[in-house]
Formats: C-alpha cells, structure tokens, sequence
C-alpha cells in the first residue's frame, strides 16, 4: 500500500470541477458501460449545443427563500464536486442557478415545489442548490416534464439536526434524455430521505449521493422506476461513510414491460476506516413482465473497517411469482387483475413513502396507467 498503510475505497473514482479532468467515454469506463452513449444526444462529449429551454418555475412554502444566481454565487459548489463527465459538463456550462433556502429552525409549513418544464431544442444545462439550515425542517418536490436534452447537478445541503425530504419525479415526455447527480451533503444528527421515480423519458440517468460530515446522520433512499418498451433507466447511487455512528438504508424497485425496455441500478455503499458505528443496508428488486426487457442490478459494499453496527445488501431481478397468481387466480380472481394487485404489492410499501398526498396519488396513478398498457 505504499506509506499510506490505511485500505482506499476502489468504488469512489475521478471527482473535480474541472471538466479536463474527466476523458470522453467511450463506454468501456465501468461507469459507463451499462449507459448507450449514442443515445446521449453529445452531453458525453461536448457536442450538445446549449440552445435549448427549460423553464424552471418554484411554488415556494412561505418559510422559504428562492433566488436566481450567477455562476459566481459562493453556496454554488461547496457541497460536491462532479463524479463523471456530464456532471462536470453540466457544471462548467450553466448560465444561471436557483437557490432554495431554508433559514434556521424554520418548519415549512406546505411542499416547495420545483416544475422544471422542457421547450425541446438542443441541450440545456442547470444548477440547483438546497440548504437547510440548523434544526430547520423542509419538504421539497422537482416535478420534471417536457422535452428536453437535459443535464444538470443538485446540490442539497442539510444542516446540523435538520430535515429534508425530497421527492424527484422524472415524468418527461417520450423522447427526453435526462442525466443528473443529485448530492446530499448532511450535517450532525441530519435526517435526509429522498424518493425518487422514474417513469418517463427516453434515457434517463440520475446520480444519487451522500455524504456525511457529523455523527448521528441518517440518509434514507427509495426508488420506483417503469421502463417501456426502447427505455433506458439508470440509477447510480453512492453513499460514502465517512464518520461514526451514520445511517443509510437504500430501497429502489422497478418493473420493466417491452422489447429492449433496461433498467440499471448501481448501488455503491463505502464505509471508510473512521466511519465505526456505521449501520447501512441496501435493496434493489425488479419485475421483469414481458420477453425482451432486462435489468442489470449491481450492488457494491466496501468496508473499511471491522466496528460496524450492520451491514449488508440484497438484489434480486425476476418475473411475477406464478404461485401468487395461482393462489388469486383460484380464488376467482381474473388473470389481468391478479396480475394487477402483484404488481401493486410490489410497489405498495414504497409508494406509502411518499409524503405528499398530491405525488403519490399522481404515481399510483402513473402505475396503473403503465399496467393497463
């Protein structure tokens, strides 16, 4: 190991600002290799022209502070560093970020809603910032919809015992390609949960990662995806301990319906040598419904050191239990409809997750609708 005599982490690769840093992928790059390049319309590799629109519209709870910044800003950039090529693209080419602000010990008192709406035409990229202040508490929602070749980052900042709950909807149209790192930076005794579902778009790559700077943080992360038939879905979750006594536990579940519909989920869970105390878990659950879909489900736990209070990870990728139907089925329940309630079963206890009355009752009907297709 050379003079440093503590163990690296082989999951954390490149992380910089600068875009020089990070060569064009040719596919062949572990981080990349699930992810059709060509279908990336240039954001890989520099060619995607920024001259399209997204216009980014913020309901705002009352508590709340939003403003439209520069690329100067100094909150811009504090609370992660690009982990890949379009991250850092997205980095260096937006032209104006949005900061949400939750000021100290305030509650709000309603969701902040986030509509991010493409207009089609070429590429755009964004910024976003959310900082929670100290002991603040917060519910924040990014509704994205449209057409759009879109790449951006999300900084969310939670502060010493603050809350932040976040939901992520990824509801494009047809023909969209989305590719985002979202990075919570949490602070002691912070509680962080995101919900993340992805059901439209055309390519759809998103980035999750946490990282802790005090004891007591807990991150919780769930998922629901549903790929189509031609959809390429694919999350990238990191979750790096780096201090005692942390918590974070990982749920993303997907159905996939269609020829050459492919999921990919990468689950990267690092407990470095000082992180003792740590208690992480992570899952990843697919239903295959038809011939021709796939899903690649790659979890990764690296553990630095023996003092963990737990830890371990599960995947498992398959089609619909027959017994379950039959068991329905003999009970008088037409095939369409048992198969229905599985399928619901499946994603029941995620979407009771979901913490705004408005988005959960828009996913289940989201499911239903990708059911009765």
């Amino acid at each position: 190991m050379g003079l440093d005599s503590k163990p690296s982490s082989t999951l954390h690769g490149t992380a910089s600002h600068d875009l020089a840093d990070f060569p064009v992928p040719t596919g062949r790059e572990e981080n990349w290799r699930f992810t059709p390049l060509s279908r990336l319309r240039g954001l890989h590799d520099g060619t995607a022209a920024g001259s399209g629109t997204v216009v980014v519209n913020v309901d705002a709870a009352p508590e709340v502070t939003v403003e439209t910044v520069g690329r100067d800003d100094p909150r811009i950039g504090r609370a992660f560093v690009p982990a890949d090529r379009v991250s850092a693209q997205a980095f260096t080419s937006f032209e104006k970020a949005t900061v949400i602000t939750v000021p100290k010990e305030a509650v709000t008192t309603r969701p902040t809603v986030v509509t991010l709406r493409g207009e089609g035409g070429g590429a755009v990229y964004g910024h976003v910032v959310v900082a929670v202040e100290p002991l603040a508490e917060a519910v924040v929602v990014f509704d994205h919809q449209g057409s759009a070749v879109y790449a951006d980052n999300v900084e969310f900042v939670v502060g010493d015992g603050a809350t932040l709950k976040v939901v992520s909807l990824q509801d494009w149209a047809d023909d969209a390609v989305h590719v985002s790192q979202h990075h919570a930076h949490l602070g002691k005794d912070a509680t962080y949960k995101s919900f993340v579902v992805t059901l439209g778009g055309d390519l759809v790559r998103l980035s999750p990662s946490v990282s802790y700077t005090g004891r007591g943080a807990d991150a919780d992360l769930s998922g629901l995806y549903f790929a189509d038939a031609g959809q390429h879905i694919e999350h990238r979750l990191l979750v790096d301990h780096t201090v005692p006594d942390c918590r974070s536990n990982v749920d993303y579940r997907g159905a996939l319906q269609g020829d050459d519909a492919h999921a990919v989920w990468i689950g990267d869970v690092i407990i470095r040598v000082e992180a003792t105390g740590t208690d992480t878990y992570e899952l990843n659950r697919n239903l295959l419904l038809t011939d021709g879909a796939r899903a690649d489900s790659v979890p990764n736990l690296e553990i630095l050191t023996g003092e963990v209070a737990g830890a371990g990870h599960a995947s498992a990728s398959g089609r619909l239990d027959d017994e379950h139907l039959f068991y329905l089925q003999a009970r008088g329940i037409p095939y369409d409809e048992a198969r229905r309630l599985v399928i619901r079963g499946f994603f029941a206890q995620l979407i009771q997750k979901i913490e705004v009355d408005e988005i959960r009752e828009r996913v289940l009907g989201a499911v239903e609708a990708e059911l009765g297709s």
